[in-house]
């Protein structure tokens, strides 16, 4: 596919105070990585075969830009991350971030990046939080002044205030999470790398997170490579998106283009309504009932069209207690993008 290639690379804008966008930050030039695997083949012999991880991605990332980079498991995602922080060698292409190269200049390249994997902390287990970001002070050798600001402004803003004399391993999954975000912005990168940052996260978590990330790239211009599962994540905070499938960019533009590739807009979302009563099947405009159980009614509606009209329209007409929104898994979206090229 490829519509869309490179999509928002060049722009321009202002973002706030006197940062501005447009410089390519992160560059990709035909990069790949392969791995060798050796497997058994009878009782005593090996053989060697070559798995393609990633396979010839090119692609180029703006000062200030939120970028969604997605695909199925197993896809290639974490691969291109590794090799983007310097952890994995390229086995063949280009690839520099801030003008490094990852693989050469690891050291040089860790005061320029931050980086968050969602099921791995980066925090000290055993130590209070406010002590683990002692820590990342003296590591990158932040100035206390800077420090200071910056530690006031993520507290601040992702409530981490009464948990800075908590221990780590007492925290839960979400304000582990919210910690270990205010712990790779300490330093002021300028790529902030996010590897399934809402995974397991509850509602007020995650939106705590999505309402941060959209602040800190409003105000600080700071680029955003994101990795998810969750669409929501995407359709909050990113304007351009990439797919990756089998180590190959199967796309690079705006999210609606993805749903509207092939036959991506058949896919759905799913609005769950709580009622306050039992009642059979309601019927709503534009959506329909796919599953009863109790008071829960479960409606399906196209997934490029917005929940608003027909939660609007259930409130007016039924009694609603609660409700809630489920977004189409990625790999239902690019699995009909697929079959939709045929």
């Amino acid at each position: 596919m490829g519509a869309g290639a490179g999509a928002g690379a060049g722009a321009s804008a202002d973002v706030g105070g006197d940062v501005v966008r447009g410089e390519v930050l992160i560059e990709l030039d035909g990069v790949e990585k392969v791995f060798d695997v050796r497997r058994r083949a009878g009782l005593v012999r090996r053989e060697k075969r070559q798995v393609r991880a990633v396979d010839g991605i090119s692609f180029q990332v703006a000062r200030g830009e939120v970028v969604g980079y997605i695909g199925p498991n197993g896809a290639g995602k974490s691969t291109t991350i590794k090799m983007l922080t310097g952890i994995l060698n390229p086995s063949g292409g280009r690839l520099r971030v801030a003008g490094i190269d990852p693989a050469r200049e690891r050291m040089r390249l860790a005061h320029r990046i931050g980086v968050v994997f969602g099921q791995r902390t980066t925090l000290w287990w055993d130590l209070p939080l406010k002590d683990s970001y002692g820590l990342v002070r003296r590591l990158y050798r932040i100035p206390r002044a800077r420090f200071e600001e910056n530690l006031e402004r993520c507290v601040d803003r992702l409530d981490l205030g009464a948990l800075l004399d908590v221990p780590v391993r007492q925290l839960s999954l979400g304000q582990r999470m919210r910690g270990d975000i205010a712990a790779a912005l300490l330093h002021d990168p300028d790529v902030l790398y996010l590897d399934e940052p809402t995974i397991g996260l509850d509602v007020v978590s995650k939106a705590k997170v999505r309402g941060f990330l959209r602040q800190l790239n409003r105000e600080l211009g700071t680029t955003v490579l994101l990795t998810t599962h969750d669409l929501q994540d995407i359709e909050q905070l990113c304007e351009r998106v990439m797919v990756i499938d089998q180590g190959r960019l199967m796309y690079d533009g705006a999210l609606a283009g993805l749903y509207a590739a092939g036959s991506v807009g058949e896919s759905e979302r799913m609005l769950v309504l709580d009622l306050e009563r039992e009642l059979p099947a309601i019927s709503v405009s534009g959506a329909r009932v796919v599953k009863v159980e109790g008071p829960r009614q479960w409606l399906a509606f196209p997934a490029g069209a917005s929940a608003a009209p027909l939660v609007a329209e259930v409130a007016a007409r039924y009694p609603l207690s609660d409700l809630s929104v489920r977004e189409p898994d990625i790999e239902d979206v690019i699995a009909r993008m697929y079959a939709g090229r045929g």
